[in-house]
């Protein structure tokens, strides 16, 4: 897919109440200045309030007010045109963030049921398998079991006059009341109005005819259309009759009041809570605990959070209804482009984007996690991925991919184990399923046990069977899902790379449950690839349904299991641990990325290059530096040890074990390694905060000790203490020698960081950079990363780089490589400058970089390996890109980074007909040639190359 304007960079922001639009006005100029052609900005419409991410939107329909007015909002764009820039915006299509009080869809559905407008817009079971729950939406929202919450009076009937409505309350949740049970309350001690003085009678009358009229509402189940209708609107009239009656009559109000005190109950007296009990049960919703959410659940969330419901995008009213507002955007030029959030939990993906495109954003791109050799679906009208896949790429580069059997000997031996990555994913989306998607599952199995019923040969498949054998092939799944779909002619579209996924997960599940009858996976299979769905019987509709709700339930079993489980299970170096990353492969070779590259650059030229994200496990600048690690495998494995040895008198035991786990605590170390600050000689409150903070998200995410649905307290206790005697600095001994490791660790890393940045920007695809990271950024995974910048300095630093001569330009570019070298470069200088250099060069040469062919270069010399580049080209003009790799051996001898001996004899080679001459370095100023050998083949020694800056950017003149 083309586009007529695609991005030459992007700069994700993350708005919310702390960094409004006002906020963002006053960066459009710096933003402008650094290189950028768009904001990339995260979801602004209106939210849950006190959102900090965007993602529980209430409302499509308008931007989130803690943000900005829409008088802010247009100054924003205007700032934004005004410097010839403009902004992608994330939506969310998948889910709707529901609870509270303030999203108007989900209270009607409460209120009606299956008799809602809305019922068929969220992805809702109507029929589960517990009778109790027919017609019903299962509610998980109680802080403990339901008869003990009603009987501490914490759930309260509440009457609001103004809209003469019931409503039950449990703190900030409401419930509205089925309107057809409100006679449930006029009625009690209605004996009291007949007694009413003669004045009053008209208005006891009145209300009389009320009761009457809501009793007489079509019900909730099994209705017409035209009873819907009827229900619907007599409803609302007949609430705006109670609130006028009850407003012009104090007796009809107190009356009223009087029932709803004696229906709440009297805490100490259960029998009291019996008419509120009775009340509730008659409800299209059912109050349960939140534990109960994993086994009953029976409407689609997003992964396990029961506050996110689906969206059934499929259903043409619910994407125009959700997507209206941001098209008026696009159609008013307001907004450019469009990234799609979470496209795995959509029922049909390739028809959503198809619908997308028909809307006109010039740029959309799709938050899609391959895995492996996995590629983009091809009938997707997206310009590519928002970039996980580039950002794992790029991190591998520079990974010492020959240190992988000695980085595993490492970990084994510090955890006193050796553990199988594949056994622990598959061990991981076993527990997930187990646990948090339980009802999810149940309901798949369900659905396939109705459709083996169906036939004669295979009615025999018991429940239980499906569901052991759904739950094989979901943990053997080796991706996050497939996009089987049925297509314009009718046909059942099964791409052969669908049909290989599912035959490699139902071989490898037969082979895993040898307990089971094999046949039902012939069963499972047939169903999946739609294989027996061709009879009279109507079988074949039920199998693409089954298949397409199969593909929606393993994508979230996949992210569960892999992202939020494993990889805090196991991580040998956790800076390969990131969102669409696979520790067992570990890194990248060149030749690998130049392929990967190529293969981008071909079927997907504009797709995002993203290396950090709100998402990521780490920033880049962190997985920078543990990567520095691969290098020195014999250096971390005795550091690593010994440090155990050190703080073992920090340990505790818990429940028999040593607390923190092994595991654990070699995740600490690693990340403390990343993470420590530049130049700073101890730890400070803010490192302990949030050392703290992470450690014990990433043991709850691991679920083996503690974890988040079941917090093992003493061992949450005892682990925090280990973090907090470890930063003390009265544990200097520790310390002293950690630091000695840490600061070799954070100049080798800094070196990784600028070289990730120029390979970035200057690579096909559209690059991207997340809030702040145009400096070096220490950052952990989410709410680390969303912490406040500081755009002033960045401002101040910029500003002194762009007024620079030429001549001062090369002076700087020295300057700071003299800091590198030291390990030095606490602002980030060195980045910023590199950054805004390359992105300059991007912006002016844009026909080259966004159209120009991707070119391997080839390195020789004797340390050929320490250096990577590749070139440009276009019909007029070419770019040449070397970088350092691989430094910690070069940096072993105190080699500077200026100095010739560090690349003794290496030079880049040039391809036949590349142009020679008529170079300029786009980050030094300097100009240079290409020398010819004997052979009459061109090359740049790297001498000439990086006498001034160790990282090279040429860019040749258009007329030479």
């Amino acid at each position: 897919m083309s586009a007529p304007k695609i991005p030459t960079a992007t700069y994700r922001l993350q708005f919310n109440r702390q960094f409004t639009f006002r906020d963002a006005t006053a960066i459009v100029p710096y933003l402008a200045s650094l290189g950028i052609s768009h904001i990339y900005a995260s979801p602004y419409l209106r939210a849950r309030p006190g959102s900090m991410h965007g993602y529980d939107i209430i409302d499509h329909t308008q931007l989130n007010p803690e943000i900005g007015t829409p008088e802010e909002f247009d100054e924003f764009v205007d700032a934004l045109h005004r410097h010839d820039m403009g902004q992608i915006l994330d939506i969310v299509p998948n889910h709707m963030g529901v609870m509270g009080s303030d999203n108007a869809w989900w209270l009607d559905i409460l209120e009606n049921g299956e008799s809602s407008d809305y019922s068929q817009w969220f992805d809702i079971d109507w029929q589960p398998i517990k009778d109790e729950l027919q017609g019903k939406v299962l509610v998980p929202v109680l802080d403990d079991q339901y008869g003990i919450v009603l009987d501490k009076g914490d759930l309260k009937l509440v009457f609001d006059q103004h809209q003469g409505e019931f409503s039950i309350f449990y703190f900030k949740h409401r419930f509205p009341i089925d309107p057809k049970e409100y006679p449930r309350i006029l009625l009690r001690q209605s004996e009291r109005l007949r007694a009413a003085a003669e004045p009053a009678q008209l208005e006891a009358l009145e209300l009389q005819s009320l009761i009457a009229a809501f009793s007489h509402l079509p019900g909730r189940l099994g209705v017409t259309p035209e009873e819907r209708t009827e229900r619907n609107r007599d409803k609302e009239m007949h609430k705006r009759r109670l609130a006028n009656l009850s407003a012009r009559s104090t007796m009809i109000a107190e009356f009223i009041q009087q029932n709803v005190r004696a229906i709440n109950g009297t805490v100490g007296d259960s029998r009291s809570f019996d008419e509120l009990h009775e009340l509730i049960k008659a409800q299209a919703f059912r109050l349960a605990y939140w534990r109960v959410a994993a086994d009953d659940i029976n409407y689609r969330r997003f992964f396990d959070i029961n506050d996110l419901a689906g969206l059934r995008m499929e259903n043409p009213s619910v994407f125009e209804a959700t997507h209206r507002f941001v098209m008026e955007l696009v159609g008013q030029g307001k907004v450019d482009g469009l990234r799609i959030d979470h496209p795995d939990g959509l029922f049909d993906p390739a028809e959503y984007f198809r619908r997308i495109a028909a809307g006109g954003p010039n740029y959309v791109v799709v938050e899609k996690i391959l895995t492996g050799d996995e590629s983009l679906p091809s009938d997707w009208a997206v310009h590519g991925t928002t970039g996980y896949d580039f950002s794992n790429l790029l991190n591998g580069l520079f990974v010492d991919t020959s240190s992988a059997a000695k980085i595993s000997r490492a970990y084994r031996g510090f955890i006193g184990k050796a553990l199988d990555f594949r056994e622990i994913v598959y061990e991981s989306k076993q527990t997930v399923m187990r646990s948090a998607l339980a009802s999810e599952l149940q309901v798949l199995a369900t659905m396939l046990s109705r459709i083996a019923l169906a036939n004669r040969y295979t009615c025999d498949f018991t429940l239980n069977s499906l569901r052991d054998a759904l739950s094989e092939v979901v943990a053997n799944f080796p991706v996050y899902r497939t996009y089987l779909r049925q297509g314009e002619s009718a046909e059942v579209e099964v791409s052969g790379q669908t049909r290989w996924y599912i035959e490699v997960a139902i071989q490898a599940a037969r082979k895993q449950d040898a307990s089971q009858d094999t046949s039902v996976y012939d069963f499972l299979r047939q169903v999946l690839l739609i294989a027996r769905g061709e009879q009279a019987d109507g079988s074949r509709h039920r199998f693409l349904a089954f298949a397409m709700k199969f593909q929606q339930f393993s994508s979230p079993v996949m992210a569960k299991g892999l992202e939020d489980t494993s990889f805090y299970r196991y991580h040998p170096l956790t800076s390969l641990n990131d969102v669409g990353g696979d520790p067992s492969h570990f890194g990248h070779t060149p030749g690998e990325f130049h392929k990967k590259t190529l293969e981008r650059a071909k079927s997907w030229p504009y797709s995002m290059l993203g290396t950090s994200t709100h998402d990521s496990k780490l920033s880049e600048d962190v997985r920078a530096r543990i990567n520095v690690l691969s290098e020195i495998p014999a250096e971390w494995r005795l550091k690593a040890r010994q440090w155990h040895t050190l703080n073992l008198k920090h340990k505790k035991i818990v429940d028999g074990t040593e607390t923190p786990t092994r595991n654990d605590e070699y995740l600490f170390y690693q990340a403390l390694l990343g993470v420590w600050p530049a130049g700073k000689s101890e730890p400070d409150p803010d490192l302990l905060g949030r050392m703290k903070e992470y450690t014990l998200k990433a043991a709850r995410e691991a679920k083996e000790s503690t974890s988040w649905a079941n917090q093992n307290a003493a061992y949450e206790n005892a682990l925090s203490a280990f973090v907090e005697a470890v930063l003390d600095p009265a544990n200097s001994e520790f310390l002293s020698d950690f630091l000695v490791l840490q600061q070799r660790v954070a100049g080798i890393g800094l070196l990784n960081s600028l070289s990730q940045t120029l390979i970035k920007v200057a690579s096909p695809g559209v690059p991207d950079i997340y809030q702040g990271n145009e400096v070096s950024q220490l950052c952990l995974v989410d709410p680390d990363n969303r912490r406040a910048v500081d755009y002033e300095t960045r401002k101040k630093l910029l500003a002194e780089m762009t007024s620079l001569s030429s001549s001062e330009r090369t002076a700087l570019a020295r300057n700071l490589c003299r800091q590198l070298e030291q390990g030095s470069d606490a602002e980030g200088r060195a980045k910023l400058f590199l950054t805004s250099s390359a992105l300059s060069a991007r912006r002016q040469n844009q026909d080259l970089f966004q159209q120009g062919e991707y070119l391997p270069l080839i390195v020789e010399g004797e340390r050929a390996g320490h250096f990577f580049a590749f070139a440009r080209t276009s019909s007029s003009t070419v770019a040449v890109i070397v970088v350092p790799r691989l430094s910690a051996r070069l940096f072993k001898d105190g080699i500077s980074l200026l100095e010739s001996a560090l690349w003794n004899d290496c030079r880049i080679v040039l391809p036949v007909g590349i142009k020679t001459c008529g170079y300029r370095n786009a980050i030094t100023g300097q100009r240079c040639c290409a020398s010819v050998g004997d052979d009459g083949s061109a090359y740049f020694d790297l001498s000439t190359l990086m006498k001034d800056f160790a990282w090279v950017l040429l860019v040749s003149d258009s007329d030479v």
